[in-house]
């Protein structure tokens, strides 16, 4: 089975590296000074659960060299997402699989657009990791998992050929999942409260919680999620609210979000994508997103700096 893994940062690295560290044969699309320090010195993982090198690598700039694959693995920023659609197109055959692994809840529906609905399977993952410096990641927490499945449910023939393909791989729990928009619903009540308030407040998860003013806009941003959710048709038992909240309070105090670092950092963020979406999402179907709603708006004068929109 031939793997590409385009956008081969800090999620694809991690991963993609676990899948040729297991002799599966992968293809990074990757780009600039990443690209190069992993063409001549080797893809360098630091993990918590051992630290590997995957040298040689094969990586390139250009899709068009690969050619078609049987699965690909979009980990590009959500943000990046629509814009990667038109190189992944070169990658994309008759029997291809399209695995995004964003943080949201759309990235599957602008792929499928994109590409065709029949080419993507929805997915997620759960991994705290980093680009240490050029052709280097660090997975700094989280035990690194990843799920897939069919928007409907099935357990077809692909995903469990993909879930057999993947399986061996060394420090990754691999999950075809019969209830994957859910799951997805699940992630974004964590990942888009957390990167929020956590950026807005400039604070890690410890603090955040710890805060009674803060632990409230948390839980406040957390049921707003919910209710978004439901309304849009998602199936999530009451208990996946309190089940986020044990998550974040069981999380490293230390812990923060990839998104509250790129704001903090001076970088394009996934504020569209997480605190934005859940506002669009919201009023699309009549319900009201107070906190989510300032959150977002107060986080886009940074988020305009930094694509260079406006200046400040």
């Amino acid at each position: 089975m031939k793997i590409a893994v385009f956008g081969s940062g800090a999620v694809g690295g991690y991963f993609g590296g676990r899948l040729a560290q297991a002799g599966k044969d992968v293809t990074f699309v990757a780009r600039g000074r990443h690209l190069e320090a992993m063409s001549t010195s080797g893809l360098q993982v630091q993990s918590i659960n051992g630290d590997f090198t995957v040298d040689p690598v094969k990586a390139t700039s250009r899709p068009e060299e690969i050619g078609t694959v049987d699965v690909v693995f979009c980990c590009v920023k959500s943000w990046q997402v629509a814009e990667a659609s038109a190189a992944i197109r070169l990658l994309v055959g008759p029997q291809t699989v399209v695995i995004p692994l964003q943080n949201g809840v759309e990235a599957h529906t602008t792929l499928s657009r994109a590409l065709g609905a029949e080419h993507v399977l929805p997915g997620l993952c759960r991994l705290i990791s980093m680009i240490e410096a050029p052709g280097r990641i660090r997975h700094a927490g989280a035990d690194p998992y990843l799920a897939f499945g069919e928007p409907d449910g099935r357990l077809s023939r692909r995903t469990k050929n993909v879930e057999r393909e993947l399986a061996d791989a060394q420090g990754v729990t691999v999950e075809v999942s019969e209830h994957i928009l859910a799951d997805l619903w699940k992630k974004f009540m964590l990942i888009a409260p957390w990167s929020g308030i956590g950026a807005l407040t400039r604070s890690p998860i410890g603090v955040c919680r710890k805060l009674p003013e803060t632990r409230e806009l948390l839980l406040q941003s957390i049921r707003e999620v919910y209710d978004v959710a439901r309304a849009n048709g998602v199936e999530l038992e009451e208990t996946a609210v309190d089940a986020t909240v044990d998550f974040l309070d069981r999380f490293p105090p230390e812990g923060t979000a990839s998104m509250q670092r790129d704001v903090m950092d001076g970088r394009p963020s996934e504020l569209h994508e997480q605190c934005g979406a859940v506002v669009r999402l919201g009023e699309k179907a009549g319900v009201p997103t107070p906190v989510n709603r300032f959150v977002y708006h107060s986080l886009l004068p940074l988020e305009h700096k930094a694509r260079g929109e406006i200046s400040f």
